[in-house]
């Protein structure tokens, strides 16, 4: 049932953009295209959405109707330790900044003027990650 819903749904949205679409092309000056838009071309759109998203409902089900049984895995994996940083350089910033940044991020790696972080307390970088070290 939501396949044949989703067919005539998304069916019926192309069917009215392609006339809000036909209504627009002949109107030259955009406060006589608003209606159109209003209609047929923007309700259109949904539909087709809607479509889709009972197409993918339906897709998901068991031919009986019933919701497709969800495969439990096994056992959660163990979560992997934190990865070691990726250079060995010590974290840097850039003057008058407020971010600790790891040498190779990105953000820092192409300025000269970054110095190391030395005793400041700083935030860490939130595109590295240089804690912990």
């Amino acid at each position: 049932m939501l396949l044949w819903g989703g067919l005539a749904t998304a069916a019926g949205g192309a069917v009215l953009c392609v006339l809000g679409w036909y209504g627009i092309s002949g109107e030259r000056f955009a406060e006589r295209q608003l209606p159109y838009l209003a209609s047929c071309t923007v309700p259109g759109a949904a539909l087709i959405v809607a479509g889709a998203v009972l197409l993918a409902t339906g897709a998901r089900r068991a031919p009986d109707g019933s919701p497709a049984p969800e495969s439990a895995p096994e056992s959660a994996p163990e979560p992997l330790p934190p990865a070691p940083p990726s250079s060995p350089g010590p974290p840097l910033r850039v003057p008058g900044g407020t971010l600790a940044h790891r040498p190779d991020c990105p953000l820092v790696a192409a300025r000269p003027e970054a110095v190391p972080v030395g005793d400041a307390e700083l935030a860490p970088c939130p595109v590295c990650e240089p804690w912990p070290r």
